[in-house]
């Protein structure tokens, strides 16, 4: 870590790899940051946001595999898509794309609700819209759109469900939601001119559900942690077991062949490189510099988190895979 961030000028770096027994196996930060450090973490989130759809259905709340417009009023012609689709990046609405139809999405102004009507009404007219469960695409206005769905099957909003399903039950100090693409300028969607200051970080009705998390290692370790030890967080159920099993499936190979192993805010690799023990790593990164990953079958997770301005953002991160790994394995055989 020292090596990579000397190399490339980094301001600073913080890592957490934490195991199914023995909790926090490594918990690290180098130069500017320390465990007080809160980062933005981009589309890391999306494991987070995917967790509190399928927390509402381990409740009953919520059916992700049943129509939206059972929930919402306003979903239209598109009412038949699921909760699902939409956590999956299968719900043929349009991907990752700044565009002025789905311009809410990146707007700190609004509510979700708002927000997702916008979506829904345009994507209706949009003929880039195809069936769901047809093709993968990524990230975008979806994700609101699933926000919006937990909000009226809960009767909560979003900062309210976080709070109840994450926040306190996993002892959480620093985490939340906000839309930073609406408050900073972005170049390349390289890290904003934020320093982890919360008191700057505007309060929205609208934060953005598949890249708008703040957080600490800490908190993200005891989030992997939890998706480790069958969804408890220290001896509260936050997700069933199955909840777990379904957000790591490759779902968008079994529903439509895709090429692309995605699961519901996991992207799946059933046969990583290296020495790797466990045929499975999932993991969950964000553009500016934020990657989680968990090996379920070898029972283990870690979350790096970098602030970096540069296009080598992901590529240093993936180095450390086998390193870590490597260490876990060897720590265990001794």
């Amino acid at each position: 870590m020292e090596a990579l961030i000397e190399e490339h000028g980094l301001t600073g770096a913080g890592l957490i790899v934490v195991d199914e027994d023995q909790g926090i196996l490594y918990h690290d930060h180098w130069k500017n940051f320390n465990e007080e450090r809160v980062s933005l973490i981009a589309s890391a989130s999306k494991i987070i946001t995917a967790g509190v759809l399928l927390h509402l259905n381990d409740a009953g709340v919520l059916d992700i595999d049943a129509p939206i417009s059972d929930v919402i009023d306003y979903a239209g012609v598109l009412g038949n898509i699921t909760a699902a689709q939409l956590l999956s990046n299968s719900s043929g609405l349009v991907g990752l794309e700044i565009n002025y139809l789905y311009l809410c999405n990146f707007l700190s102004s609004g509510t979700i609700q708002q927000c997702a009507k916008s979506i829904l009404a345009n994507a209706a007219i949009d003929p880039r819209t195809v069936e769901p469960d047809t093709e993968f695409r990524y990230g975008g206005p979806q994700w609101q759109v699933a926000g919006a769905v937990a909000e009226a099957a809960s009767g909560k909003s979003w900062h309210e469900l976080v709070n109840d399903i994450y926040t306190e039950p996993c002892g959480m100090k620093h985490f939340g939601y906000s839309n930073p693409f609406g408050e900073f300028a972005f170049s390349d969607f390289a890290y904003p001119d934020w320093d982890g200051d919360l008191s700057v970080l505007k309060y929205t009705d609208n934060p953005n559900l598949g890249a708008g998390a703040y957080i600490t290692t800490g908190d993200y370790g005891k989030l992997l942690q939890m998706h480790l030890n069958g969804g408890m967080c220290d001896t509260n159920q936050v997700l069933s077991p199955e909840a777990v099993v379904a957000l790591q499936e490759n779902r968008t190979g079994r529903m439509y062949n895709s090429s692309v192993n995605y699961g519901m805010g996991w992207w799946i690799d059933t046969e990583p490189a290296g020495i790797a023990e466990s045929t499975t790593r999932v993991s969950s990164p964000g553009i500016f510099g934020a990657i989680s990953w968990l090996q379920p079958e070898t029972g283990f997770g870690a979350y790096l988190v970098i602030e970096d301005k540069s296009s080598t953002r992901q590529a240093f991160a993936k180095q450390l895979f086998d390193l870590i790994e490597t260490a876990v394995l060897s720590q265990r055989e001794e």
